[in-house]
């Protein structure tokens, strides 16, 4: 399965290097652009504290940050929040208080080199390999009438 031209992937951080936040009290998403050469941070948002208090409003800001993203990890989720995130396409996962970014990105290339990688990340690489032209050739393309 080869890669598309790059993936993005966020993480609820406050440092940028280990990930470390519920996902509805994220202060920091930080984005990486993962590809077939490596990966890099693209984006750090900021929200500023935010409270676990139940209120469903703050996630807008996060849902509109994460558009593009194929994943967002994160110490946990509420469930709302999770099915908001699946139905944009992102796949929320859950990981350990304090486990570091680098090593996740190193695993995603591996299992995207071993040709193994799990299911939502091979339906966003799938996702990613789609022919944005592809509309404008099917549209050039001769009618038969019936």
């Amino acid at each position: 399965m080869s890669l598309p031209t790059s993936i993005l992937i966020a993480f609820a951080s406050t440092d940028l290097k280990r990930v470390d936040q519920h996902f509805g009290s994220a202060q920091c998403l930080a984005i990486y652009r993962l590809d077939g050469e490596g990966a890099a941070l693209v984006e750090a948002v900021q929200f500023g504290l935010q409270s676990q208090d139940g209120h469903e409003d703050k996630l807008m800001a996060k849902f509109e940050a994460l558009q593009g993203c194929a994943a967002v990890y994160c110490e946990a989720a509420g469930a709302s929040a999770v099915k908001q995130l699946l139905a944009l396409g992102v796949q929320p996962l859950k990981v350990a208080h304090g486990t570091r970014i680098g090593p996740l990105l190193s695993e995603l290339q591996d299992v995207i080199r071993d040709g193994s990688p799990p299911p939502w990340l091979a339906k966003a690489m799938q996702q990613g390999r789609s022919d944005p032209d592809r509309f404008d050739a099917m549209a050039a393309e001769p009618w038969e009438e019936a």
